[in-house]
């Protein structure tokens, strides 16, 4: 019988008939000797440090505080098989209302996951109780997207849960595999942006760093990307919460409320005040993140918007019913979507407000956490640190200023000080038209107070660059916050500089671009507060658990699994790369892989394809830059080259499986459009029975972390071939080159670094470089650079019909004409045609193939978040490890409260 039961038929030694009990089924009249006993008779203990203050309410009564602290001092939920099939059987019962004749694997992942949840919160809870104690400098990082894919398998990796979890649910007749494939997605973000800081968040826990995320828990996230018959893009939404997230922990009792529009007044002081407008609450929403061999678990906080008044009734009894509705549908629709289409003033007002929603309720949060201690605001820099990344969150800034100055009071000089102190920016992009800019006029209208701090920024920083370079007028208009014009706008990136202590790049020779391209003034003004900190992503979601037979040949052939915690060990497996016992086993793992990914295809788009040909992928965001024309243009080539092919010469050509996937932003026409064209041919090619044996064309719909973790395993070749000085970093390339791809890129983004690790001889470069593209370029839209001849005869062959409607695809084609080819596609064609031939060259020869394959993981070291997150820790945030200690027995007993502090 469960003691927590009330009442003397319930089973519990305490309690009796005649004796009043508790919540948890004691005795309140009982001695705090005999909880004493109880507690000490437990296995293993909690402790939540100084509990002291338990039991104090609002109303100024106090509960029995020692009862309360052994109540929630006592065992650690078991991890064995058995504790473990108990957890998942109650959740079925009392979280699911289920009963063993309507269980199905979606029920079981579900108290799965509550099971699993329960040892997280355990784990969680004390984390912050100890972090509290110690009361360490933490690092917040905002982000309005944090891509975390699905958390089943990977909270289980990291806590060394899976043995015991595969054991339980095989119990109770289920897979863990299949159990796990029950998850959807969490539609918390899009592309890289979101996923580096899912992984930075692995990377922090896993470190022991006091870190939080904060971002926005979206109804639907972007959306779910389905292929029409034309092969057309349709957006639908993602209806992913739809059985709920039983990872996330409500927090009804943290909310905050934020304000829109309204006016600004000012008191006899002369302080400014902001009134009026709508109100919205924000509310919180959490999600634990355990690190890897660690107690620690760090946190994620999401945050929805709610109506401040849940329900106008007298609109409603007054026959408006619509009125009566209107504000919940008002303040819901701020996080329903990520992202929404800003081609429209609606539009653009709408994300303007998600992107201020979400940074007011988080510096709420964050001020209210500092104040919880007494101390002097003069401090605040030394125990917050607050990461931007990128421009979404920068009007953070004048919302710092706008609290500290408005609201508590400080001085304007003060509350600048620590705001710069505070606050860092990471840049993502050296794209000018990506670098977000607001309207003053949509400004005024939505958040007037910040307009008016924001032209003060402006001009007290306009007056220093004033006097640090004189009578330089060019310098002023450029390093300006506000860029004039008919429309007067802010640019928001250059906000984040002027208000950051530290500024960043994502590769080497993108923190280089920045310093002479976008803020070239700013780093001439102050070139130390510009650094470089190369992205990564973490080995334990996309190698330990993404490509678990890899793992496990990693570690037997470097004789540990520190690898995981240490990526620079991988090195050791350069001594090993000719051996061909590691060979033939590396080549199974592979092949392995892609059968798995040759059956989720046919499953999923009822196309066949062949384990032995070679798989090659470009999955990313869809973008003019990042050239998915180029590899599709590239496919056309290698089809025709095929049809003018006897059988013979086919029997002998590298089969080959041309793999896209990737989202188009709604309002992007131009990537829609190369998605349709990359389905039109894939359905021409595909059904073509004199090459298909030999080539094949896929687009996988809904590019998500859940397919990339069968695809990226699966994959022998991957393309990053962005023009030039145009891609920031890229993290999928890591992804890739350490699971054993090969990569065809360009001289752009990390590309370099990953070339430098792993060597020029076991990667296919090539392309333009960036010094050299603006020349080019210069070139192409002169048009003193002719189409190289194969390359048009591929449009020809387009225009012709060959690939479908011609009329469908004019608009692409002449983009690569009449000077037009902005990203210089045809300039590159010749050489990436070159390195394409080169790589069905070494795919021949099998031995050199696995060769370069495996000195490619060996040299993927440097590309762990691990790394990353340790240079931002001690170069930018100057925080410290604080890791949860561990409890100790003394003497075999466990110890008693007061020892249960001890460290």
């Amino acid at each position: 019988m469960d003691r927590f039961r009330s009442g003397s038929m319930s089973g519990d030694p305490y309690a009796t008939a005649s004796t009043p009990t508790g919540h948890f089924g004691f005795s309140l009249k009982q001695s705090v000797e005999e909880h004493q006993e109880l507690a000490r008779s437990l296995v293993r203990r909690k402790s939540y440090g100084d509990l002291s203050s338990l039991g104090k309410r609002s109303t100024g009564t106090t509960a029995n505080p020692e009862l309360l602290k052994h109540l929630f001092s006592r065992s650690y939920l078991g991890n064995d098989p058995d504790a473990v099939v108990d957890s998942i059987v109650k959740h079925t019962e009392y979280t699911l209302a289920r009963t063993p004749f309507n269980l199905d694997q979606s029920s079981i992942y579900r108290a799965t996951a509550h099971s699993l949840r329960d040892r997280l919160i355990e784990q969680w809870n004390e984390t912050q109780q100890y972090w509290t104690e110690q009361d360490p400098k933490r690092v917040y990082y905002l982000s309005l997207e944090f891509l975390v894919g699905r958390s089943l398998l990977c909270h289980l990796l990291n806590l060394d849960l899976q043995s015991a979890f595969g054991q339980a649910v095989k119990k109770l007749g289920f897979q863990l595999e299949d159990v796990c494939d029950q998850e959807k997605d969490a539609a918390l973000g899009n592309g890289g942006l979101g996923r580096l800081a899912a992984c930075f968040l692995d990377s922090m826990a896993t470190l022991n760093y006091p870190a939080w995320g904060y971002g926005i828990r979206y109804q639907y996230g972007m959306f779910e990307q389905r292929i029409a018959e034309d092969g057309s893009q349709i957006e639908c939404p993602d209806f992913w919460l739809t059985q709920g997230n039983p990872w996330e922990i409500e927090r009804l009792d943290v909310t905050y409320p934020v304000r829109f529009y309204g006016e600004v007044l000012t008191d006899g002081s002369g302080r400014k005040r902001w009134t009026g407008g709508e109100v919205v609450q924000a509310v919180a929403y959490d999600m634990p993140i355990p690190g890897y061999d660690t107690y620690n678990v760090a946190n994620l906080r999401l945050w929805a918007s709610r109506p401040a008044r849940e329900f106008d009734l007298v609109a409603f009894n007054q026959g408006n019913y619509v009125e009566a509705i209107n504000s919940r549908q008002r303040a819901e629709q701020i996080t329903s979507v990520l992202y929404p289409n800003d081609n429209s003033m609606q539009g653009k007002e709408l994300r303007l407000k998600q992107q201020y929603f979400f940074v007011c309720a988080t510096l709420r949060d964050i001020l209210r956490r500092f104040n919880k201690v007494k101390r002097n605001w003069a401090s605040f820099p030394d125990k917050v640190a607050i990461q931007l990344n990128d421009t979404h969150p920068s009007i953070g800034i004048p919302e710092l200023m706008r609290v500290l100055v408005d609201e508590e009071g400080l001085t304007w000089d003060l509350a600048w000080s620590i705001t710069q102190k505070a606050f860092s920016y990471t840049n993502h992009t050296v794209l000018p038209e990506a670098l977000e800019k607001w309207s003053t006029g949509l400004l005024q209208h939505v958040l007037p107070r910040h307009l008016e701090i924001l032209y003060l920024i402006n001009h007290l920083h306009l007056e220093r660059v004033s006097r640090q370079f004189p009578g330089d007028l060019g310098k002023l208009q450029r390093m300006s916050l506000v860029e004039e014009g008919d429309d007067k706008r802010i640019r928001m990136a250059n906000l984040a500089v002027v208000g950051s202590h530290a500024v960043n790049g994502v590769a080497a020779i993108h923190s280089e671009l920045i310093k002479t391209t976008i803020f070239a003034d700013f780093a001439q003004a102050e070139p130390t507060k510009f650094q470089n900190k190369t992205n990564g992503v973490t080995p334990r979601r996309w190698i330990l658990g993404a490509n678990p037979s890899l793992a496990k040949l990693l570690t037997k052939w470097l004789e540990t699994s520190e690898w995981v915690l240490n990526l620079d060990l991988l090195q050791g497996l350069r001594a090993h790369a000719n051996n061909p016992e590691l060979q033939a086993e590396w080549h199974y793992v592979k092949k392995s892989n892609k059968e798995r990914l040759a059956k989720y295809i046919h499953e999923t788009l009822d196309i066949e394809i062949s384990a032995d040909a070679l798989f090659d992928v470009q999955i990313k965001r869809i973008h003019e830059y990042k050239r998915q024309m180029l590899n599709a243009l590239s496919c056309c080539r290698r089809y025709l080259d095929l049809k003018a092919m006897t059988p013979k010469q086919r029997a002998a050509a590298v089969p080959r499986v041309s793999i896209f996937g990737g989202k188009a932003a709604p309002g992007y026409h131009r990537a829609k459009e190369i998605i349709k064209f990359i389905n039109q041919i894939g359905k021409i090619i595909n059904n073509d029975t004199e090459t298909n044996a030999y080539f094949k064309v896929v687009f996988i719909p809904n590019y998500n972390v859940s397919n990339a973790e069968i695809i990226i395993p699966a994959s022998d070749l991957s393309q990053h071939i962005s023009t030039a000085g145009t891609e920031a970093s890229g993290t999928s390339n890591m992804k890739f080159a350490m699971n054993g791809c090969l990569i065809i890129g360009t001289w752009d983004g990390a590309n370099i670094e990953i070339c430098e690790e792993i060597g020029e001889s076991n990667m296919f470069m090539f392309g333009t470089k960036t010094p050299e593209v603006e020349g080019k370029r210069e070139l192409v839209t002169s048009k003193k650079l002719p189409i190289p001849a194969d390359l048009a005869e591929v449009m020809n062959a387009i225009r012709k019909g060959t690939f479908g409607n011609s009329s469908d695809y004019n608009d692409i084609i002449n983009s690569l004409e009449n000077g037009t080819d902005y990203y210089i596609l045809s300039v590159d064609w010749e050489p990436y045609q070159k390195a394409q031939r080169q790589v069905d060259e070494k795919f021949l020869n099998r031995g050199a193939w696995l060769n370069s394959s495996i000195l490619s993981v060996a040299g993927s070291g440097k590309f762990s978040t691990d790394r990353t997150i340790i240079q931002y820790a001690e170069e930018i945030w100057n925080i410290k490890p604080c890791a949860r200690p561990t409890l100790t027995r003394k003497g075999g007993e466990v110890p008693n409260s007061q020892d249960a502090l001890e460290v």
